[in-house]
């Protein structure tokens, strides 16, 4: 029974790398069909089913979809547990933009190893779309702290930035709506109250010597107190400190250089292989292990970024 469990998940891993095989094609309905023949809930099957008693050659398998879809059944038995079947196929759905599913099998995923960063990732863009930007951001907060536990790759991270900084950005745009519909409702309520005290106590009209009354002192006062609430969710520009000197953009992880110049990591690493060993400003040798992670401007940014969430754009 152990050995015919064992072909069964043996079939099952078969699917999956041929699921992969598709799924670097192009063609995602082929992959989809595979990595759901090898993640669907168990049958009674005590060993893996022969292909002869469909009458079916195991060398056509390849041949047409339908007959490999047949031949696949069998390898759902044992291996409704294994993560990285939801995952892979969500990433198929990922690329039809079909949301909804992509949100069901990255929950699947994740149900079974909340340490896939694919699995958060492909969560985070699914809530993206349904505009749930907090539990989104959730998820690609966890992506990125999972990575660092591992050996990503720069485009991995980039990605995963990217949505987030999106993420991050579309959230304060609805919340700013939001602030800004409420405070200009209040400064309206305000203005009118102010104006029934003033007209009710007489004093709405200005000083018979053409000075300003104390109603437009009022006003005015009150419009700078409602203006200054608003700031921070006025865009302004960005610190020239806080930015890349390469791409004018806010920082994300900076590092600096024996000159004291500081440069966004990612763009600094593609300069010194494409360009060539030298300081990009200052003209100076420089390699790799030289370069120095920035943490004051690094907090600095993060700072900027928590009361100005705006600044998200800019990346």
């Amino acid at each position: 029974m152990a050995a015919a469990g064992d072909g069964v998940a043996r079939q099952a891993e078969l699917r999956r790398i041929e699921g992969n095989a598709c799924f670097k094609k192009a063609r995602l309905g082929a992959a989809i069909d595979c990595y759901t023949e090898a993640s669907k809930p168990c049958l009674p099957v005590a060993a893996p089913f022969p292909l002869e008693m469909l009458g079916i050659d195991s060398s056509v398998l390849v041949a047409t979809r339908h007959v490999r879809q047949i031949a696949l059944n069998h390898a759902i038995a044992l291996c409704p547990d294994v993560a990285v079947y939801w995952m892979n196929r969500g990433l198929c759905h990922f690329r039809r933009k079909e949301w909804p599913k992509v949100e069901e099998d990255s929950r699947r995923a994740l149900a079974l190893d909340d340490t896939l960063v694919k699995g958060h990732y492909l969560l985070g863009c699914a809530l993206l779309e349904k505009e749930e930007f907090a539990p989104a951001i959730h998820e690609f907060e966890k992506a990125l702290n999972l990575l660092k536990s591992k050996n990503p790759t720069e485009q991995m991270v980039e990605d995963i930035w990217q949505v987030l900084s999106k993420a991050k950005y579309l959230d304060w745009e609805m919340h700013s709506t939001q602030r800004l519909w409420r405070l200009q409702s209040l400064k309206e309520a305000c203005e009118n109250a102010l104006k029934e005290h003033h007209f009710l106590s007489g004093t709405l009209m200005e000083d018979s010597d053409g000075s300003t009354d104390e109603y437009s002192e009022q006003i005015k006062l009150l419009s700078d107190v409602f203006t200054k609430a608003t700031l921070a969710d006025t865009p302004t520009d960005v610190p020239d400190h806080l930015c890349c000197q390469i791409t004018f953009e806010i920082f994300r992880d900076p590092v600096i250089t024996p000159s004291g110049i500081t440069y966004e990591r990612t763009v600094l690493l593609e300069h010194l292989r494409k360009v060539g060993n030298f300081d990009p400003v200052t003209r100076e040798p420089l390699k790799e292990h030289q370069l120095v992670p920035n943490l004051a401007i690094k907090e600095a940014v993060q700072a900027y970024l928590k009361e100005h969430s705006w600044a998200y754009s800019l990346n």
